[in-house]
C-alpha cells in the first residue's frame, strides 16, 4: 500500500510539474519576443493606416465632384491609380494600389475604395467617407515582412475645410472610427481591432497631424484601438502623448507615447528616438520606438527597436 501511495504521490508531482513547465513567465526570452512583436505590430497597423488616410484626404482633394472645387494643387499617390464614379449615388473613388512608394519603403497592391454621399462635399462640417479596405497588402522592404488590411472605417470631418488651404484657415479636425478591422499576417494569423481616434491638421513648415485616441473601454480612457492580437490575446491602446506626424519629415511619426492594457504585462512605448533611445529630430535613417513592459509583478524590461 505504501510503495502505491507513493508511486501516486510521484504522478501527481510529474503532472503538476508539467503544466506548470507550460506557463509562460514574464522573464521568457520568447515572451518578451512577444510583447515587442505585438509592439511592432501595433506600431505598423498605425503607420500604414494612417498613410492611407493621408493618400484619400489626397485624392479626395483632387475630384471637384467630392471637394467642391475646381482647382486640383496636390499630387496623387506615386504607387496607385484612381477611378472616379461622380455619378452614383453615394459618389465613389476606387484606389487601386499596384507597387512601390514614392520613398521606397514599402510596396502596396490591393484596393481601397471611399464613398461620399450625393449632396455632400468633402470640405462640408460633418462629411462622412467611407472607406473599404479589400485586401490592400503592404510588404516592408527593409525585411519583405507583409501585412493584408481588410475592414471598413469612417473618417468624418468634423471642422470641415480642406487640408490644401492649412497654412490660411488653420486647424482641421477628422474623427477616426472603426467597429471591425482585420489583419492577415505572413503566417496566417489575424489581429482584429476597432478604432477610435480623433486627427487635428495644423500648418508649421508644413502639415502636421496630430492623433489622440477618444474612445473609453473598461474603464481606460483615451483608448485608440482595442481587440484582439495576433496571438490571441486581448488588448487596449491609449494614447498618452499625442502622435505627431510632420510633412517635413516625410510624413514620418515623429513623436508620441502610447500604453497597451489588458496584456500580461503593461506596455509603455515611445517614439520619435534615435537607437540608444534618445529623442531625435528627423533622422537620415531609421526613428526608433522605445518599449518597457511592466508585469504584475513589477518584472520591467526595456527593448528598443526601428520603425
Amino acid at each position: 500500500m505504501k510503495q502505491k501511495f507513493n508511486i501516486l504521490l510521484a504522478s501527481v508531482f510529474l503532472v503538476s510539474m508539467s503544466f506548470l513547465g507550460c506557463k509562460k513567465s514574464f522573464t521568457d526570452a520568447d515572451y518578451t519576443s512577444e510583447l515587442a512583436t505585438h509592439s511592432d505590430d501595433q506600431t505598423r497597423f498605425n503607420n500604414e493606416t494612417d498613410a492611407v488616410s493621408n493618400d484619400l484626404n489626397t485624392v479626395v482633394d483632387n475630384y471637384t465632384a467630392f471637394n467642391g472645387k475646381s482647382t486640383s494643387t496636390l499630387a496623387l499617390p506615386c504607387d496607385a491609380t484612381v477611378v472616379v464614379d461622380s455619378t452614383s449615388n453615394p459618389r465613389k473613388i476606387t484606389i487601386t494600389y499596384n507597387g512601390m512608394n514614392c520613398l521606397g519603403t514599402r510596396t502596396r497592391t490591393g484596393v481601397v475604395t471611399l464613398t461620399l454621399p450625393g449632396t455632400t462635399r468633402w470640405k462640408d462640417v460633418g462629411a462622412v467617407l467611407t472607406v473599404t479596405y479589400q485586401n490592400l497588402k503592404i510588404t516592408r522592404v527593409s525585411d519583405n515582412k507583409s501585412i493584408t488590411i481588410n475592414g471598413v472605417k469612417t473618417i468624418t470631418n468634423v471642422t470641415g475645410g480642406l487640408v490644401r488651404f492649412l497654412a490660411n484657415v488653420g486647424p482641421i479636425t477628422h474623427t477616426i472610427t472603426s467597429t471591425g478591422m482585420v489583419v492577415t499576417f505572413d503566417d496566417g494569423s489575424q489581429r482584429k481591432w476597432q478604432i477610435a481616434k480623433k486627427r487635428v491638421f495644423s500648418y508649421n513648415n508644413g502639415i502636421v497631424i496630430t492623433t489622440t485616441g477618444t474612445g473609453t473601454v473598461d474603464g481606460v480612457n483615451n483608448v485608440s484601438e482595442w481587440g484582439v492580437n495576433r496571438f490571441g490575446n486581448t488588448f487596449i491602446t491609449s494614447i498618452n502623448q499625442p502622435m505627431i506626424v510632420r510633412q517635413d519629415c516625410n510624413f514620418r511619426l515623429t513623436s508620441g507615447q502610447v500604453t497597451h492594457n489588458k496584456l500580461a504585462a503593461t506596455i509603455l512605448v515611445t517614439y520619435g528616438l534615435d537607437a540608444n533611445g534618445v529623442a531625435t529630430t528627423c533622422p537620415a535613417g531609421s526613428y526608433y520606438f522605445k518599449l518597457v513592459f511592466t508585469s504584475a509583478a513589477g518584472i520591467q524590461r526595456t527593448v528598443i527597436l526601428p520603425y
